[in-house]
């Protein structure tokens, strides 16, 4: 359903109406390039479950993620604002589903909708948030404490602590060499705090695994629980964000 989707279900039911016929049920399989840079953005993708990685590639064929979309947010929503191009690629890192919807609704509706306008603005306010963080991020801190807040930030986005994730995407994602993340990775599990077997990842001890992460967890984490309350409806019950440390 679209409520399922945190900025729909914010969303005053006059707006959301609006955007209803117009949404279509759309699988997410990992992998799945839904825009590349330089692409026309034609449709507006919002999450209900999964992950979407925002990333910049390099002429070299590298690319490094900038920021991570899940449900609370919308993949492509600069476009319903402007005619711009994309300026990353958006790939699905963690298979799940969502809601297209074409990019000309998308426009109507936002100059018509003060409340969809504002909530457009407020995500790709965190997105470029999350950008500016990743790059302070991958320029100072080691590379355990970065997987760390990585694979936290994997979790708060699906809202699960198991996900399908493959040592290449994850070095890919971080910019760094996949041994570098093998051994990582493998002293981690050796201390606990995650399992990892053929590419199937579980966060066993999120309270240790918290105090490994850099500071940029925090920052971006508390950022990503204002905008769940700048989104939530007025008068209704907390979103279903859970509450950090506690499992499903």
């Amino acid at each position: 359903m679209p409520s399922q989707n945190r900025l729909l279900q914010a969303l005053p039911l006059t707006v959301l109406d609006k955007l209803k016929p117009r949404l279509r049920g759309h699988p997410l399989d990992a992998g799945t390039v839904l825009f590349s840079a330089g692409d026309k953005i034609n449709d507006l993708y919002f999450m209900v479950s999964g992950a979407v990685s925002l990333v910049t590639e390099l002429s070299a064929g590298q690319m490094i993620e900038t920021a991570m979309i899940g449900r609370e947010s919308v993949v492509g929503g600069c476009a319903a604002l402007d005619e711009q191009e994309a300026s990353h690629k958006a790939i699905v890192q963690v298979a799940g589903s969502g809601y297209a919807l074409d990019i000309d609704t998308a426009r109507r509706v936002a100059r018509e909708s003060e409340e969809f306008r504002t909530a457009i603005v407020r995500n790709e306010q965190f997105i470029l948030m999350q950008a500016q963080q990743s790059a302070a991020c991958n320029a100072t801190h080691d590379l355990q404490s970065r997987l760390a807040r990585w694979l936290l930030r994997v979790r708060d986005v699906t809202g699960s602590d198991s996900f399908v994730l493959t040592q290449e995407f994850i070095a890919e994602m971080l910019g760094v060499g996949r041994t570098s993340v093998s051994i990582t990775a493998h002293t981690m599990q050796q201390a606990g705090l995650i399992s990892y077997r053929r590419g199937h990842i579980r966060v066993e001890r999120f309270d240790a695994l918290q105090d490994v992460a850099c500071e940029c967890y925090g920052v971006i984490r508390m950022r990503y629980d204002r905008l769940a309350q700048l989104e939530q409806p007025a008068g209704a019950p907390p979103l279903s964000s859970r509450p950090v440390g506690v499992r499903q």
